[in-house]
């Protein structure tokens, strides 16, 4: 991860502060414009995004689904198996070679729908461990490239948790569970494509002259989870193999932003059409684990998941293969400074279990968010300096009182000496470290930089990181 130094170039300052706090006056002007959008992307582009988006810096991403049951490789487990284009080499081969070892010939992935059982799945359970993780929102993969949906869709007949399965609406009973125990947001990703739909296939061969994958399938199933659901996030994925206008993503968009029932709530991603990515939509992700080591002028979102492998569970992963905590923690500073949202994935298993080291990293997150999260909820970058230039393992933020700068330190320094150069020359009136709501002492050093003077590390309660409140007179 590069370091940022001090921003210098006064222009893209002042644009970037421009928009956010574009972004952040939206939270009143959404429910008070009544401005129609059109169905073109200068339109929607130029819609606040809501306010309570950027404010809550820190979600649960959820892939759950019939991949969950071989739990081998990924969750693109059919494509790879089955798909024309395989992965190649070894890795490839590894797919057929394990469906060949361990099912009957003639086995189809279908077949994999009963066994998604979710026998042990209590959303109430999952809803408290997302509170106690202190995310404020939470995005469950309602429908991914298999075509599966995890509620009773109309137009997934016979391949629907209700149908197949656990024969339960699991988006439902999550969106009541995480609603009824605490304010986190409830969204939903939501897939464009399915790799063996009979329809886009068709509509493939046809070069994409025809659209009657979207119009018979797509459309309908994503205004089924607007109007039954009212999901405040979509994050819309599968697009990449189709422009905007295939898929009919604008007028979509302009009906969920002028009348669909969350109309001044909702916030979508960047993924409605293969000419869409990093340019439209509501806040960009560009890529998966996307980090640009900047502020950049949209607002972003880096989603990335706990199993460095993989979005789905995988039965034979080894503790090696998830994020330390540190990592995560780190990733989450690293994220917010730079102005993102950090979209943590979890997998859980066939029989609805969210696995041990998923939920004790969450639950980490969660204590140590319970002491630091002032630095990180309803923060903003400081445009001066996100990355301190002495110290690489510094990093800052902006409270919403531009009086007040959070310095939140990832690894403790010797003799409990932390040098700041970012903080050089300000005018201080106090700095207090959350941990042990002291107040530090600090002097300036003569060949330059702010020498602050910690509490003795075994007076904390956290690990990890710890977050300064820098108050400045002015």
């Amino acid at each position: 991860m590069p370091n940022l130094r001090r921003v210098t170039d006064v222009v893209f300052a002042i644009a970037v502060t421009a928009a956010w706090i574009s972004a952040s006056a939206c939270g009143a002007a959404a429910s008070a414009d009544i401005q129609r959008y059109e169905p073109d992307w200068t339109s929607l582009d130029a819609r606040p995004l809501p306010a309570w988006y950027d404010q809550a810096k820190f979600g649960v991403f959820i892939h759950w689904g019939v991949y969950s049951v071989p739990a081998f490789g990924s969750e693109w487990f059919w494509m790879n198996w089955r798909g024309k284009v395989r992965i190649v080499g070894r890795k490839g081969a590894n797919y057929v070679n394990f469906m060949t070892k361990n099912y009957k010939p003639g086995f189809t992935y279908q077949e994999f729908g009963p066994q998604f059982t979710a026998e042990f799945f209590d959303p109430m359970q999952w809803a408290s461990i997302i509170k106690d993780s202190g995310a404020k929102y939470v995005v469950l993969t309602t429908k991914h490239h298999e075509g599966y949906t995890l509620w009773p869709s109309k137009k997934s007949f016979g391949w629907n948790s209700v149908d197949v399965g656990p024969h339960r609406d699991l988006v439902g009973d999550l969106s009541r569970a995480i609603r009824s125990l605490n304010k986190t947001r409830f969204g939903v990703y939501h897939s464009l494509y399915e790799w063996f739909n009979p329809l886009w296939l068709q509509d493939k061969q046809s070069n994409l002259t025809t659209n009657t994958f979207v119009t018979e399938k797509v459309l309908p199933e994503l205004y089924e989870l607007v109007n039954h659901y009212k999901p405040e996030i979509i994050w819309s994925d599968g697009e990449w193999e189709a422009p905007d206008t295939y898929w009919d993503s604008l007028n979509f968009l302009a009906w969920l932003y002028n009348d669909s029932p969350v109309k001044d709530t909702i916030v979508v991603n960047d993924r409605w059409g293969g000419d869409t990515l990093c340019k439209h939509g509501g806040f960009m992700t560009c890529a998966d684990r996307y980090q640009p080591g900047k502020v950049i002028s949209r607002k972003w979102e880096n989603a990335m998941t706990i199993d460095k492998y993989s979005w789905g569970y995988r039965r034979n992963a080894r503790a090696l293969d998830v994020f330390s905590i540190q990592n995560l923690i780190t990733q989450l500073v690293e994220t917010v400074s730079f102005g993102g949202n950090l979209l943590l994935n979890i997998s859980p298993t066939s029989d609805g279990m969210i696995p041990p080291l998923h939920e004790e990293r969450l639950l980490q997150i969660g204590q140590w968010l319970s002491v630091n999260g002032e630095s990180i909820f309803n923060t903003n970058p400081w445009l001066t300096c996100q990355n301190d230039t002495q110290h690489p393992h510094l990093w800052y933020t902006r409270g919403k009182n531009t009086s007040t700068i959070y310095s939140i330190v990832l690894q403790w320094p010797d003799s409990n000496l932390l040098n700041s150069a970012c903080l050089d020359k300000l005018n201080i009136e106090s700095i207090v470290m959350l941990d042990t709501q002291s107040k530090l002492k600090w002097s300036q050093k003569a060949e330059g930089g702010l020498l602050i003077k910690l509490d003795d590390k075994s007076k904390t309660k956290t690990d990890w990181g710890w977050a300064l409140r820098v108050t400045l007179n002015i």
